[in-house]
């Protein structure tokens, strides 16, 4: 390939990370990850608590400065004018002026990309239209619910319509409703081809939203695909048998790990062939002497892989 070509190619792509570390003391919160994001692609990010997503994010938005490796940002490196031109951030923290109305929050960040006149009035009706506010447009922000907060945050950040979003766990603390009315919001953005990075603590949005999912654990990307990659990566054709068994851990435990299961949150986890082979595992347990209180049979999903990767829960 020419250099030429590979040059095109990674000024065509919205982001390209290659070797990327960030280190705190002695903690690698960020080891070696290389990354490229598709146009028009959703790309999420799952990983328990300090595995190195935000720092990762925070990278690329010029908010940490990397200790090694590069970011390209449509073949612009990410600190340069023309990369943060095309680049929108909705971090998790809500970066709102509570004393302001809607719109005057919106005209506020619009005003710091640059726009004006007409095109920040169009700008902001856009926006406030995208994130359901537009009957909210003068209530200051201080009165705005929770979920409201949330919305605007997102409008805020996506004001000068980038060609990059990166979302940091943009659903965390509203109620059931408003996590909906933001899924509607991200999937118009994906109708019109936006590019996304989209981290989250919720399997389920994994799910529905995202084309990719990478799997990010102390610093390092441990599996990369689509949710079915990932599942049969990590199964197979294979089902999976959680059990629940009675008595102290101390023996259930070792039981299940000679048994090549592993044990997570109580539930003994195995994963079969084939149905039949729950008989020979009930029946070794009874042999055993551990009560069985329940077992199901099911065919593993994302959450199954994250665990079986990870060890721990999403959430943890």
């Amino acid at each position: 390939m020419s250099s030429s070509t590979v040059t095109n190619r990674n000024s065509s792509l919205p982001l390209r990370i290659e070797a990327l570390v960030k280190r705190f003391g002695q903690v690698n919160a960020v080891d070696g990850i290389s990354l490229e994001l598709r146009s028009g692609e959703c790309l999420g990010l799952l990983g328990p608590n300090g595995a190195g997503k935000s720092t990762l994010i925070r990278s690329i938005v010029g908010r940490v400065i990397p200790d090694a490796g590069t970011i390209l940002i449509f073949g612009a490196k990410a600190d340069s004018t023309a990369a943060r031109s095309t680049l929108g951030w909705i971090p998790q923290e809500l970066a709102l002026y509570p004393r302001l109305t809607c719109r005057e929050n919106l005209q506020a960040f619009g005003r710091y990309h640059g726009l004006g006149g007409p095109v920040l009035g169009q700008a902001v009706a856009r926006c406030l239209d995208w994130s359901t506010l537009a009957d909210r447009a003068h209530e200051l922000v201080k009165n705005l619910s929770g979920g409201m907060k949330r919305r605007l945050n997102m409008a805020a950040g996506l004001i000068q319509q980038p060609k990059l979003v990166l979302m940091d766990e943009p659903t965390v603390g509203v109620d059931p409703q408003s996590r909906h009315h933001i899924f509607e919001m991200i999937e118009k953005l994906r109708g019109e081809g936006m590019s996304l990075i989209y981290t989250t603590h919720y399997m389920e949005e994994a799910e529905r939203l995202c084309d990719r999912i990478a799997v990010v654990d102390h610093g390092k990307i441990i599996a990369l695909g689509t949710r079915d990659d990932l599942v049969r990566d990590a199964f197979g054709t294979r089902s999976q048998v959680l059990a629940h068994f009675g008595g102290s851990p101390d023996r259930v435990v070792p039981w299940v790990a000679a048994h090549g299961g592993q044990t997570i949150d109580g539930i003994a986890q195995f994963t079969i062939a084939h149905p039949v082979e729950i008989a020979s595992l009930l029946e070794d347990s009874a042999k055993a002497g551990l009560e069985l209180v329940d077992v199901s049979l099911r065919k593993p999903n994302l959450e199954s892989v994250f665990l079986h990767l990870t060890g721990r829960e999403l959430r943890d």
